[in-house]
């Protein structure tokens, strides 16, 4: 991705929060599609996650719960409780009910199955960053 400031204006800084970097690399590789991306970082635990999102802001947060040291459901409080926009799309093996009214309730955008939902987020990046075309069903939580 190109990273020259004056290239970036207008366009979506992404934080990609997983210790998996297979899945890393099929996320971004999904993402180098989307036009209103400039720039994608990539964290694999909290810590990490953290000296990002303190280092500037963010716009949109692709989140894993399970993360070594402190889990993704702590690292959303923190965003959530921070000033700022940064939207979060909880993206995860663990689906079931009680994460997803949980993830909700502490303010997360958004709730994917990675296993499931995977081609829905070219889509929900595009709208965050404004894509007039990209139609977003009103559940966030699919």
């Amino acid at each position: 991705m190109n990273n020259n400031p004056a290239s970036l204006k207008g366009k979506l800084l992404i934080l990609i929060v997983d210790d998996n970097m297979c899945f890393v690399e099929r996320m971004i590789g999904l993402l180098e599609e989307v036009k209103n991306i400039g720039y994608i970082n990539v964290a694999s635990d909290y810590d990490e996650a953290i000296r990002l999102l303190l280092s500037e802001p963010h716009d949109l947060v692709l989140l894993d719960i399970n993360l070594p040291g402190k889990n993704g459901i702590e690292l959303l409080k923190r965003i959530k409780s921070a000033p700022g926009t940064t939207k979060v799309m909880m993206m995860t093996n663990h689906a079931e009910e009680y994460y997803r009214v949980l993830c909700r309730e502490l303010g997360a955008d958004y709730f994917l199955d990675k296993s499931n939902d995977f081609a829905k987020v070219p889509g929900i990046v595009s709208h965050v960053g404004g894509g007039a075309d990209t139609i977003v069903t009103s559940n966030n939580f699919m």
